[in-house]
């Protein structure tokens, strides 16, 4: 049986596809108040600007390409039971190939009833006001805002329960729930951290390895290490 490597990804692994990160350092998300665009009360009170925000979200992601971190992680699925958990938004991890993957954040090329959240469509068009579900209900971007739960979370602590390696890439590891799942890894399990500001240290954690480069460089560097390790 392969063993397991499980994969917690966050903004950094695609920022270098061209992927703004989440938001700037004075808490704006590409000039707006976060919860302006990312709230279900920014969506009640302005739901055109929420919906255009996400447009133009989606139009960047149709424009860009994996990089060299999407596709050195594929390269695990050879190799291991692999299973990416990612905060972001974006399609690239299966775009590079990868087969398992989880969204806890939701994804863009997706969206879901207002009234019917369990009605999903698949949606690469600009998502309007006007656009319905099959019972009449607007659409609304597939993404969990500020205050929602995040459905996927019970699904990523389980699988993180099972690692038998854990990666972690281009995550502050501070926004939760996503940022507890460390916690869940069974104890002295090898810990790749791929941040070129990386806020864990060596001493932190068992089996940690701190790897403080971008995740075009770190991600080929750390699955290498585990090809050659555990295999």
């Amino acid at each position: 049986m392969k063993k397991k490597v499980v994969v917690l990804t966050g903004a950094g692994v695609s920022a270098e596809s061209g992927i703004k990160t989440f938001r700037d350092a004075n808490g704006l998300w590409e000039g707006h108040d976060v919860m302006e665009v990312a709230s279900p009360q920014g969506f009640a009170s302005n739901p055109e600007l929420v919906l255009d925000f996400y447009n133009q979200r989606r139009r960047q992601l149709l424009e860009v390409a994996p990089n060299a971190a999407h596709r050195a992680l594929v390269d695990l699925e050879a190799h291991f039971s692999t299973t990416i958990v990612t905060q972001n938004i974006d399609n690239l991890h299966e775009r590079a190939g990868s087969s398992h993957v989880v969204h806890l954040h939701g994804e863009l090329l997706k969206v879901r009833s207002t009234g019917n959240p369990n009605l999903i469509l698949d949606w690469k068009e600009d998502l309007n006001l006007g656009d319905v579900c099959e019972n009449g209900h607007q659409l609304r971007p597939h993404i969990v805002w500020f205050g929602e739960q995040v459905p996927m979370i019970e699904t990523a602590i389980e699988i993180t329960g099972q690692a038998d390696a854990l990666l972690i890439i281009g995550t502050s590891m501070q926004v939760y729930p996503a940022a507890g799942l460390l916690q869940y890894a069974p104890g002295g399990v090898p810990i790749y951290f791929i941040d070129p500001r990386p806020n864990l240290e060596s001493n932190d954690y068992s089996n940690l390895t701190v790897l403080a480069e971008r995740a075009s460089v770190g991600v080929p560097i750390a699955v290498s290490r585990l090809i050659d390790t555990m295999t």
